[in-house]
């Protein structure tokens, strides 16, 4: 099995990339958090991973951290609860905000992520309510990607997704993103910045 990968990130698409390990290309799925996570392409990275084998294939799913990767296996473990929908759930929601989600029985929350209807999210209620507690419940470390990647969780990583969701390019938005963010310093705002980086984009 294997437990990471580290190695050059060569393309980030939308729900997975690819990681060249001394010349192999590793094809990884992974959530939107992961991947706005992740540096700009070709940049060194160092990704946690789920192996999953079936009788067609060995399927690599990639987490920017332990609590992620945890969360990954429960989910999994639901009953209609695949890894496709599984990270649909971990884009959605942070380690933290599912942690609330099933404390609370905040099932609209859950029905953010898509595939997740009224069924299923009850489902995940009543199997993991009792567990939640157990769980991580925010950024715990595990591995983070270099330096100069984006933080999960980030006003830098929020504005990423938020510019994925309007239909721009990763590799396109990053630089604008980033250039913005340090002109800003720490006075910035995750509603300057969006607003900032979509005048620029918008040119």
């Amino acid at each position: 099995m294997i437990a990471f990968l580290c190695g050059l990130v060569i393309q980030v698409d939308l729900g997975s990339c690819v990681v060249d390990v001394n010349g192999v290309g590793y094809l990884v799925a992974a959530s939107t958090r992961t991947l706005a996570a992740l540096p700009n392409p070709p940049e060194k990275a160092r990704i946690l991973i789920e192996t999953v084998v079936r009788e067609d294939a060995i399927l690599l799913y990639g987490f920017s951290e332990s609590a992620e990767r945890e969360w990954f296996r429960l989910l999994t473990g639901v009953q209609g609860v695949g890894a496709k929908v599984a990270l649909g759930i971990l884009s959605a929601l942070s380690a933290g905000e599912l942690v609330a989600a099933l404390s609370t029985a905040d099932k609209a929350s859950l029905m953010r992520a898509p595939g997740v209807g009224a069924r299923l999210a009850e489902r995940i209620l009543t199997e993991l309510r009792d567990k939640a507690g157990k769980m991580p419940g925010g950024s715990s470390g595990g591995f983070t990607v270099p330096v100069m990647a984006t933080p999960v969780g980030s006003i830098e990583a929020d504005a990423l997704m938020a510019l994925a969701g309007l239909g721009f390019r990763r590799m396109e938005a990053a630089p604008v993103v980033r250039r913005i963010m340090e002109a800003s310093g720490p006075e910035a705002t995750l509603d300057a910045v969006l607003r900032d980086s979509l005048k620029d984009l918008a040119r």
